[in-house]
């Protein structure tokens, strides 16, 4: 042990828990076991290659040494922000107070440093993405969860409405971190009806202290259900509006673009454009990042200019949409066929199946040469790496090791 490091740097595991089990997984496959792999968090075609949107690579080749070499401002290149705010909300004319990011993961972290204290905790889903975790912990922060419905069931608002005044009670203010719709790991977004209890708690709790809702966008380009998708961004939209919660969005390239390794994102604040939030906003960029990468920045600024990319993107996105929803429906006739509950993929990249003890499950799924990612609701199954042909194996293998409880 590296005595020079502090006591408590001194216990983490060797590698994020997910990309471990990716590594065994990968390593068995390469030792000539029959593997499958649903551990996988990137868009994977059915020979297993990466998926990479020809559209936008085309774009890529095309930048410029100027595009690329140069520092982007701190706080990001503005008309990159606008843009980026303009594919989700297209009638804003402001990205108001924003700041480019390192991807999702960099809007969520500087979410933290600003709207909570250190100590205090923020609220998120149950199940929730692993690394949301990891986020609160590296910025000192706790992380508290009110439940996502279940397949078919409305919103706990009682649940909900109690975790909103503990922490208003105990700390002055909340941090809502909403990976709504297409919501990681469960594939499910909540109903129209569902998100107006939601919001409509949220709108009473403000007259108790400060709430600062940040939406969680990744997947929202890979979905069964556009209209939907659409309707929520508009519901969002009115709430923050109404200034009564401050409204943001980590948005990233990463999903969307097929640009994980460009790392390029931002955290976005449509309905406020308060000096002292830029500021603050600029500040952490400064001090944790200082500038993000140009060249992605640059790429959406050519995307927005050209027409042809943009309907050539958009019919990327539909065919992997359909992918996506042809791997669900064969995951949830194999389960049924088994026995089991159907899991009714809405959007994303991810299911969540439920299952009693998920560690000692997931094992024993390895054992099968079947890796799945355990939370503390079930497993985690990857559909955007999983092959709608593997789907009977999964659902065989998974009653195996369930019966034997």
């Amino acid at each position: 042990m590296t005595d020079q490091l502090i006591p408590t740097r001194r216990a983490f595991p060797a590698d994020d828990p997910i990309f471990a089990l990716n590594a065994e997984a990968q390593a068995r496959k390469v030792a000539g076991e029959s593997v499958l792999n649903a551990t996988v968090g990137a868009l994977l075609d059915d020979s297993g290659q990466l998926v990479v949107l020809d559209s936008v690579m085309d774009l890529w080749r095309d930048l410029t040494a100027m595009e690329v070499a140069p520092y982007a401002p701190i706080a990001g290149d503005p008309a990159f922000l606008k843009t980026l705010v303009r594919r989700h909300w297209p009638h804003l004319d402001t990205a108001g107070a924003a700041c480019a990011t390192p991807g999702g993961s960099g809007a969520l972290a500087l979410s933290l440093r600003n709207f909570l204290e250190p100590g205090q905790s923020l609220l998120t889903t149950a199940p929730f993405w692993g690394p949301y975790a990891t986020l609160a912990t590296e910025n000192g922060k706790g992380l508290v969860t009110a439940p996502w419905p279940g397949t078919g069931a409305p919103l706990d608002a009682a649940a909900w409405d109690a975790a909103l005044r503990a922490l208003m009670q105990s700390q002055g203010r909340v941090l809502l971190w909403l990976n709504d719709p297409c919501h990681n790991p469960t594939g499910r977004s909540l109903s129209s009806a569902d998100r107006a209890v939601l919001l409509g708690l949220l709108r009473a709790a403000s007259a108790l202290g400060p709430i600062t809702l940040l939406l969680d966008f990744a997947y929202l380009d890979y979905t069964r259900e556009p209209e939907a998708v659409a309707a929520a961004l508009h519901d969002y939209s009115v709430l923050g509006a109404e200034g009564r919660v401050l409204v943001g969005a980590s948005l990233s390239l990463s999903k969307s673009m097929t640009l994980y390794g460009a790392r390029c994102g931002a955290l976005a604040f449509p309905w406020c454009d308060d000096p002292a939030l830029q500021a603050a906003l600029t500040q952490s960029c400064r001090g944790t990042w200082s500038n993000c990468a140009k060249a992605p920045q640059a790429l959406l600024l050519r995307l927005a200019q050209d027409g042809k990319a943009q309907e050539r993107l958009a019919a990327e996105h539909r065919h992997w949409s359909e992918v996506l929803a042809a791997r669900a429906r064969a995951l949830d006739a194999a389960l049924e066929s088994e026995g089991m509950e159907a899991l009714h993929w809405q959007g994303g990249f991810f299911v969540t199946v439920p299952a009693m003890e998920p560690e000692v499950t997931c094992g024993r799924l390895k054992a099968e040469g079947v890796f799945t990612v355990p939370l503390p609701e079930g497993l985690r199954v990857g559909l955007c790496g999983m092959k709608a042909a593997e789907a009977p194996r999964f659902a065989q293998a998974l009653r195996r090791v369930l019966a034997v409880h």
